[in-house]
């Protein structure tokens, strides 16, 4: 049994022997193979060399043989390794490859522009900002418009080619006075204002009805001559009168709640706005009564009129107007001539045709500044009523679109105003104003574009004629001042930063030895 023991513990330590030999030599077959394969990686993978000062990074020791210690070693070279420039991706770019947008990106991106917009339009200023910026661009283009288009109709009458041109910049620089102590006068100043200016104008609307006082221009006696080369047109003043008398008078009965009655609505507005329209249509101007009866149905639905008041005072305008196209032939003529494109074997339709050619002539972005050729005798009054289709002609869709922008923008800063305001009078007199200027200005640019009957009203700010751009740069100012009114556009206000001017002034005057002031 010993013998048997122990020549079985022999065969075994034998078989431990052998098998330990067995991984021995696997082990020993296998580590040439993994030198080989970690001196192919390095051979692959330049090492730098390090910098001055600095220790090389020490070779990874192999502590076990085979592709883990190879793949250990290729890991902490790459990392031991200094960046470089990136490697030129597919299609020969090079850089970081962008990360794409996620999904809804570009829905958050107009969300946020959206709100960014609507935070900026909520500002105390802006109204402030909107209407300063929009009536002075509109009242520069249109003195280039007119010096562009009254040339030749200056050299027609045998005139100096800047004639109109030098008398609108006269009155845009007068008109820019009244607009600046318009936006400094105190909104109970402006209620005072409006009595003697509804009396002055009931005076001189009066005194044209009178022969050989009041002049005659294209059919309407409606100015006054004043001497030299300036007239006067009463009842661009009265549309001004009208919206200041008119608020007032609604703003006192609405302080003392007097409102809610139809009678206290009506009387007086109705009646003395009914007596200027009279005093206007027996000079034959339709055109301003058609503005100033939109400034009484303005104020009216601003008051808080009922539906059937308003389709009452409504209604007995239209029988009125109906009335007096039927009994005049060239009102009858202008009402045919809407939507015209040929000029009639009488020649009628003349003026609204050459308008559309205008438009249509200027294409995209026009003919340039100058080159229009309509208003080479073509178009009738290419400087007042129809300086708008000039405009198309020769700053083309482009200079259209913008001049409406800007009338938009106008319009809707004063709706803003009226909106937002505690002040009774100042929600009536802005909202009489901007029904003002937006109603002319709808009324001109629908007949131009053969939308509306001829009415022979300028364009607001832009049509050559001093007459209407004072009242209309004196309301701009009225506008400017109740935008300014508002408790947080005062706070606003009084922290701003001074202003160029004041700042170089105190600079000025700090620089200045002590003994010189």
């Amino acid at each position: 049994m010993t013998a048997d023991g122990s020549s079985s513990r022999r065969d075994g330590a034998s078989r431990g022997g052998g098998a330990r030999r067995s991984r021995n030599d696997r082990g020993y077959r296998g580590a040439p193979f993994a030198a080989a394969l970690g001196r192919a990686l390095r051979s692959l993978v330049p090492v730098r060399p390090a910098l001055a000062g600095a220790a090389a990074p020490a070779p990874a020791p192999y502590d076990r043989p085979g592709k883990r210690a190879a793949g250990t070693a290729l890991r902490e070279r790459m990392a031991a390794r200094p960046a470089g420039p990136p490697r030129p991706r597919a299609g020969g770019r090079s850089g970081p490859v962008a990360p794409k947008p996620p999904r809804g990106s570009a829905l958050r991106g107009a969300r946020t522009v959206y709100e960014r917009a609507k935070r900026a339009w909520d500002r105390p200023l802006t109204a402030y900002y909107v209407i300063l910026g929009s009536s002075l661009l509109i009242t520069v283009l249109g003195l280039v418009m007119v010096f562009s288009a009254s040339q030749i109709k200056a050299l027609e009458y045998g005139l100096p080619s800047t004639y109109y041109f030098r008398k609108q910049l006269f009155a845009a620089s007068l008109g820019g006075v009244l607009l600046l102590v318009a936006s400094r006068m105190p909104v109970r100043l402006h209620r005072t204002f409006a009595y003697p200016l509804l009396a002055g104008c009931f005076f001189l609307l009066v005194l044209v009805q009178i022969p050989g006082i009041g002049e005659t221009v294209n059919g309407n006696q409606n100015w006054l001559y004043l001497g030299g080369p300036f007239q006067l047109q009463p009842s661009e003043f009265a549309k001004l009168a009208l919206a200041l008398w008119g608020a007032d008078l609604l703003a006192r009965k609405d302080e003392k709640k007097l409102l809610v009655h139809w009678k206290h609505l009506l009387v007086p507005l109705v009646p003395v706005a009914f007596m200027i329209l009279g005093l206007i249509m027996l000079g034959g101007d339709m055109g301003t009564t058609i503005i100033l009866t939109a400034i009484l149905f303005g104020l009216l639905w601003i008051a808080g009129a009922p539906t059937r008041l308003f389709a009452g005072v409504l209604s007995v305008a239209g029988l009125i107007a109906i009335l007096l196209i039927k009994t005049s032939g060239n009102r009858m003529g202008r009402l045919a001539c809407i939507g015209a494109t040929d000029v009639t074997p009488s020649g009628g339709c003349w003026q609204a045709v050459h308008g559309i050619y205008a438009l249509a002539s200027g294409g995209w972005f026009g003919s340039g500044l100058g080159a229009s050729v309509e208003k080479w005798g073509q178009l009738p009054e290419p400087h007042t009523d129809f300086i708008f289709a000039v405009t198309g002609e020769e700053l083309g869709l482009a200079g259209t679109l913008s001049v409406l922008a800007l009338f938009a923008a106008l319009g809707y800063a004063g709706i803003r105003v009226a909106g937002r305001t505690e002040d009774p009078f100042v929600r009536y007199a802005a909202g009489g104003v901007t029904t003002w200027i937006m109603a002319q200005a709808v009324i001109n640019i629908g007949a131009v574009l053969g939308l509306l009957p001829i009415a022979g009203v300028p364009l607001p700010l832009f049509s050559y004629g001093g007459s209407a751009l004072l009242p209309t740069m004196f309301a701009i100012g009225l506008l400017i001042a109740f935008a300014r009114s508002e408790p947080a556009a005062r706070a606003a206000l009084a922290i701003r930063a001074p202003g160029l001017m004041t700042r170089t002034m105190r600079r000025f005057a700090r620089r200045r030895p002590s003994g010189e002031r």
